[in-house]
């Protein structure tokens, strides 16, 4: 796997790299909080962790990059107290590298579980044009070994964890993952915070799926549910909701300027509302999310040339 990670790390941009190159990533510390419950998030580079800790063991969702292993199985061990630092379960939201990326490790050691089109992907790779990289195809240790369509439930910890298939959003493998007890949602990369989110329309993504999934989660939320984010902190319903609220205008935005004939470069040109300045703080820029909002609802696939 560590030949797989630095292969994929080499064709980086430059601005992921310095984020997740080898050398950045031995400098990261895993910090570990508590959500609620049996539940903690653990906070290190690339996806947050969700950790269910107790009686029956560990459970994880997500597991970022196989560097950060010892790191991660030392943030483990404080929440058992030294007597187990080995998930028996790996839960991936979806399959992007920096959620799956220890997947060989604990692999090895756990059951990873995950929807049918996270396996295929992982087994496939990609060579993706938005991103400028070459994901080569995961070993076999790093696959899911129980894959479902819709959903499923497991009992642990107390608990019935909920996993859930929303279809066509960040990916086409996307899950959320609610811990009915601690009442606890890790949403994955379908919720990033209050900053614009990447969307993977070559991996089967959508804007308007994306926005879709998103109003579903909401109109279920449970009243004071805690919601883990694929990046980001620790939010509630109403850190959801300003993402609903940025999604709609964003496709209410670009669809107006779609009819009214502007190319891309004016989309771009003319910019998102200044209430949202600081969404582009993140990882994805203004240009660059708003390239992928007229990608998504123009049918232009990414690389196409621009216009």
């Amino acid at each position: 796997m560590k030949k797989l990670f630095l292969s994929a790390l080499l064709l980086l941009p430059g601005a992921a790299l310095a984020q997740f190159d080898p050398a950045s990533l031995a400098k990261v510390q895993v910090k570990s909080s508590a959500v609620a419950g049996n539940v903690h998030m653990l906070e290190g580079a690339g996806g947050n962790i969700g950790v269910s800790s107790g009686p029956d063991g560990i459970l994880i969702v997500d597991d970022q990059f196989e560097p950060l292993v010892p790191k991660i199985r030392e943030a483990l061990g404080k929440l058992t107290k030294g007597k187990n630092k080995k998930p028996e379960y790996v839960l991936n939201t979806h399959w992007h590298f920096d959620h799956t990326g220890s997947n060989a490790v604990f692999g090895r050691e756990g059951t990873i579980v995950a929807h049918k089109h996270v396996r295929t992907r992982l087994l496939n790779g990609l060579e993706s044009a938005a991103l400028g990289m070459k994901i080569p195809p995961a070993p076999k240790e790093a696959l899911p070994v129980i894959t479902y369509d819709q959903g499923l439930s497991i009992f642990f910890n107390g608990e019935e964890i909920q996993v859930t298939h929303l279809p066509a959003g960040h990916t086409d493998g996307d899950s959320i993952v609610y811990f009915t007890g601690s009442n606890v949602l890790h949403m994955g990369d379908l919720f990033t915070g209050e900053k614009y989110p990447f969307i993977d329309l070559e991996s089967g993504g959508s804007l308007e799926g994306y926005l879709r999934n998103v109003e579903q989660v909401l109109q279920t939320l449970p009243a004071g549910v805690k919601i883990i984010p694929g990046h980001g902190a620790i939010s509630g319903r109403e850190g959801l909701e300003n993402v609903a609220g940025m999604l709609r205008d964003t496709v209410a935005l670009v669809k107006g300027k779609l009819a009214a004939g502007k190319t891309l470069e004016q989309v771009k040109a003319e910019g998102m509302p200044e209430k949202y300045k600081s969404w582009g703080d993140g990882f994805i820029k203004p240009d660059q999310w708003l390239t992928i909002a007229y990608q998504s609802l123009s049918g232009q696939k990414p690389g196409a040339t621009k216009k």
